[in-house]
């Protein structure tokens, strides 16, 4: 999902008042940026998704009642809006469950106000985002869905066409084009879709319609997920 003409419209979803708070005076100050709600919980948070149709979700993972993975699911799975997770770091199994739920992207509570906003413009914007310490401990735990680990990174650098045949089996990838295999090597690297375009020697507009169509190929729901398959397959 991508935000439409005017400001980010952004729903906070966080159980602390105070938290919400803080966020909101800090996104209420950027003119790009507009709060058009808030929840509490993950049950609100999901409900008042389906009446703002915000562009992004700022989503806090642990709230009592429905969780914000629980909740992540069913707005990505519903599509009403892109969720940006906001992370305490310590909590592993809560950040692979709403990646795998598909959040378009994780954020330390402790991030600046410009990389918070900066986040959020970028998720609204069709990109995913990863905080670099989340991103060590996320990748350095990913799973394949039968549980295995997945194989480790192979060396940094573009990924040459036709590498995808010497990667592990996954029926996905043999609908994806050379180009689309480079894109989801990107995106196994977390590159946004300026750096994939500026690897490929591509526009941003190209690469963002690449990475729709590997999403669609791949059958996920976000750019996280494609990352998770890419190393799986060995791509990043």
């Amino acid at each position: 999902m991508t935000t439409t003409a005017g400001p980010v419209r952004v729903l906070i979803a966080d159980d602390h008042a105070a938290i919400r708070a803080g966020l909101r005076l800090l996104l209420d100050a950027a003119d790009d940026v507009e709060v058009v709600g808030e929840a509490s919980d993950g049950s609100a948070a999901v409900t008042n998704a389906r009446s703002l149709r915000p562009d992004v979700v700022l989503m806090d993972l642990r709230m009592p009642g429905t969780d914000g993975v629980a909740a992540t699911r069913t707005i990505t799975a519903e599509g009403l809006a892109d969720v940006l997770v906001l992370t305490t770091f310590d909590l592993d199994e809560y950040v692979d469950g709403a990646l795998r739920a598909g959040a378009a992207g994780f954020l330390l509570k402790s991030a600046e106000p410009a990389a918070l906003l900066d986040a959020v413009r970028r998720v609204a914007a069709g990109d995913g985002v990863l905080a670099p310490e989340v991103t060590r401990r996320v990748l350095a735990q990913l799973f394949r869905g039968d549980g295995a680990p997945a194989p480790a990174a192979g060396p940094a650098g573009p990924v040459p066409v036709g590498a995808a045949a010497a990667a592990p089996a996954d029926p996905r990838l043999a609908d994806l084009t050379p180009r689309e295999v480079d894109v989801l090597g990107a995106l196994g690297r977390g590159l946004s879709n300026q750096g994939i375009a500026d690897e490929l020697f591509i526009t941003e507009a190209t690469a963002k319609t690449h990475v729709s169509r590997v999403l669609a190929k791949l059958g996920v729901a976000s750019r996280m997920q494609a990352a998770i398959v890419a190393r799986n397959v060995g791509l990043a």
